[in-house]
C-alpha cells in the first residue's frame, strides 16, 4: 500500500549564520527561502533565538510578509518569544528547548518537566490560530504529554540516531531507529501528527523517510553545507528524491 507523501521543510537559519559572521545583508535568508520554495520545499523553518545567533527579528518579519509556503517559527517557550509569535502570526510554530552555550538544539523539549510553563503557551498560541508543534525525545511519556497538552503536532529529535549513524554502531543504530518507529506509531495513534528532524542528511535520511506514521521531515544544517558544493536548488531536489524513494519501497 502507498503511503502518504512526506513533506520536507527547510530551515534557512545558518543562512543567517554566515550572514552574521560578516555583517551586511549577505547571503540573505529570505532568498534562500525563496530558492528552497522554488526547489519544491513544503515549508520553511526558522529558530528565533534569544542570542539572535543566526535569524532575526527582521527576517521573521520579513519570511511572514513574503514568503508562499508556510513558516515555520521555532522558539524557546518564553514570554518574549510568545509575543513575538503572535504579533507576525506564522503558519506553525515549534516549542523547542534553548541554551545560550550550546551550538545547536542538543535534544528534545521536556515538556514532562516543564509542563507549567510550555501548557500555557500550547493553549495560547492554538487560540491564536497558529498550529503547535513540540520538539520532543521520541518518548511515550512525552507523547502522552503532549496530546494532554493539546497540542496537534509532535517533532520527533532525531539526533542520536544520526549520531548513531555516524559512528557506525550498528546495535545502537538500530535501537535509536527502533525507539523513533516506536514513537512514530504512538503518536499517530493518540491523533497526533508527527514530524522528525535533526541531524539528517543523503545517508540517514532513507531510514526516516520510510517511517509510515511520519508527515513532515525537517532538514536544514546539512542542506546549508551541501549548498556550498552543489547549489541550495540541487541539494533540495536530491534530498527530496531520496526521500520519495525510501517511501515509495516501504509502501511497496
Amino acid at each position: 500500500m502507498a503511503l502518504r507523501p512526506l513533506r520536507l521543510g527547510v530551515n534557512i537559519d545558518h543562512v543567517a549564520t554566515i550572514r552574521n559572521a560578516r555583517g551586511g545583508a549577505h547571503p540573505d535568508p529570505l532568498r534562500a527561502a525563496r530558492a528552497a520554495e522554488a526547489a519544491g520545499a513544503d515549508g520553511i523553518t526558522a529558530h528565533l533565538r534569544e542570542d539572535r545567533r543566526h535569524i532575526a527579528d527582521d527576517d521573521i518579519a520579513r519570511l511572514v510578509a513574503e514568503l508562499e509556503r508556510p513558516l515555520n517559527l521555532e522558539m524557546a517557550p518564553t514570554a518574549e518569544m510568545t509575543a513575538i509569535a503572535l504579533r507576525h502570526r506564522p503558519h506553525a510554530v515549534c516549542l523547542v528547548p534553548e541554551k545560550r552555550e550550546e551550538r545547536t538544539t542538543e535534544g528534545g523539549l521536556d515538556i514532562a518537566v516543564h509542563h507549567n510553563t510550555v501548557a500555557p503557551i500550547v493553549a495560547e498560541l492554538g487560540t491564536a490560530g497558529i498550529r503547535v508543534s513540540l520538539f520532543i525525545e521520541p518518548s511515550g511519556v512525552q507523547l502522552a504529554v503532549a496530546r494532554a497538552m493539546g497540542a496537534p503536532v509532535v517533532e520527533l529529535h532525531t539526533g542520536s540516531y544520526a549520531e548513531a549513524v555516524l559512528s557506525g554502531e550498528r546495535a545502537r543504530i538500530g535501537t535509536e531507529l527502533g525507539r523513533l518507529r516506536e514513537a512514530a506509531a504512538e503518536g499517530a495513534r493518540l491523533g497526533l501528527e508527527v514530524h522528525a528532524g535533526h541531524g539528517l542528511t543523503f545517508d540517514n535520511v532513507g531510514a526516516i523517510a520510510a517511517i509510515p506514521e511520519l508527515a513532515e521531515l525537517n532538514i536544514g544544517h546539512f542542506l546549508v553545507g551541501e549548498a556550498i558544493f552543489t547549489g541550495l536548488e540541487a541539494a533540495i531536489v536530491r534530498m527530496r528524491r531520496l526521500m520519495e524513494a525510501a517511501r515509495a519501497e516501504a509502501g511497496a
